[in-house]
């Protein structure tokens, strides 16, 4: 099938499992059609369908809880117990048992599709070594997590830019529109348990976020707590679109909670999965950052690699796993990923000309 009816399938698909809302996937759609690196962010549905046939061989690669949808723009900062900085992986919506070959292909391919669209001031090939060496280091090294304090500035600059002031944060959740309609029960209970204190006067607004998860619903309460506001979100979780795509049969888990379990991770402890809903914190340092924040220059190759470090952060969470991705990893070449991202992106190109010229589906 071709992407406008794989995506209309999708979506059928997904509408079973969880509420949509009919206007944000028609903004979706729209800006699927702006660039192919909007396009990639949006459907990996599409990519779980094609990676297996343009990359066969990568696709026998060893097994293990993956991300899935990993690209450029899927990394954030959070706050941990300790109230210290942390960098990681922001978005775990399509956790699914997969070889460790996607998560490098996929983010090796996001960032081709950036340098091609000049959000990055690199070359591919570079790009996809800084990824590659950054991910191998770190199975060597055994894993550990991005704690922006003492060590790793350069990234905690990165982090903490002007986009990320509390001035222009909370400026752009105060424009958020009142929820219309009834709250959502699960998420008003989920929500409340979040909250720093009992018996917060909260206000529920709509927000509109991200591309892969764009057209779920998001709940959103702000409330004034103890001279300053705060925000929690809630949304619906479905089960991994490589379940739609493979056409498994059986009702598949959702995996979000189990690698977050998992991964080698200092972890956010306002981000809790129940009852089928993932509820967190908003905050200015407790977001994605995304390529309008990235730095021009010498730090980009620098970034690239603690992006590959952080995809091994994750795939090390299980104790057999560190041997066999080094087994696999030495019997590749070493242009693998260049090779494997410069197909990836071609298809997804080809997939985008063919959304763009259809238009909506």
């Amino acid at each position: 099938m071709n992407i406008v009816k794989a995506t209309r399938n999708y979506e059928n698909w997904l509408g079973r499992h969880i509420p949509l809302v009919p206007a944000d996937l028609r903004l979706k759609h729209q800006r699927m059609a702006q660039a192919a690196f909007l396009f990639l962010r949006a459907t990996f549905y599409r990519w779980a369908q094609i990676w297996p046939q343009v990359c066969p061989d990568l696709a026998k690669a060893p097994k293990l809880l993956a991300v899935g949808d990993l690209h450029v723009e899927n990394f954030g900062t959070w706050r941990d117990i300790e109230g210290r900085l942390v960098w990681g992986v922001n978005d775990f919506d399509e956790a699914a048992e997969l070889p460790y070959t996607n998560d490098l292909v996929r983010l090796a391919t996001s960032a081709v599709l950036a340098i091609s669209e000049g959000h990055l001031g690199l070359k591919p090939g570079p790009a996809c070594t800084a990824l590659l060496d950054g991910y191998e280091q770190c199975i060597e090294a055994g894993g550990r997590p991005f704690v922006l304090e003492e060590e790793n500035t350069w990234l905690r600059q990165i982090a903490t830019g002007e986009l990320r002031d509390p001035v222009h944060f909370w400026a752009k959740m105060d424009s958020l529109p009142v929820l219309r309609g009834k709250v959502p029960e699960r998420a008003r209970s989920l929500i409340a348990d979040l909250m720093p204190e009992r018996g917060l006067q909260f206000r529920f607004v709509r927000r509109t976020a991200g591309l892969g998860s764009l057209g779920r619903q998001r709940v959103v309460a702000i409330a004034d707590c103890r001279g300053g506001r705060i925000a929690r979100e809630a949304k619906p979780l479905a089960t991994s679109a490589v379940n739609w795509a493979l056409e498994f049969r059986a009702k598949e888990r959702i995996l979000y909670q189990d690698i977050l379990d998992a991964a080698v991770r200092d972890p956010d402890p306002f981000m809790r999965i129940r009852e089928g809903w993932l509820v967190r914190r908003l905050s200015p340092h407790c977001s994605r950052i995304d390529l309008s924040m990235l730095p021009r220059g010498g730090d980009e190759l620098r970034l690239l690699h603690a992006m590959g470090w952080e995809t091994a952060n994750v795939h090390l969470g299980r104790k057999a796993a560190r041997k066999k991705l080094r087994r696999h990893l030495n019997s590749l070449n070493g242009k693998w990923l260049a090779a494997a991202a410069k197909h990836m992106a071609k298809a997804v190109l080809a997939d985008w000309r063919v959304w763009k010229k259809a238009g909506q589906p």
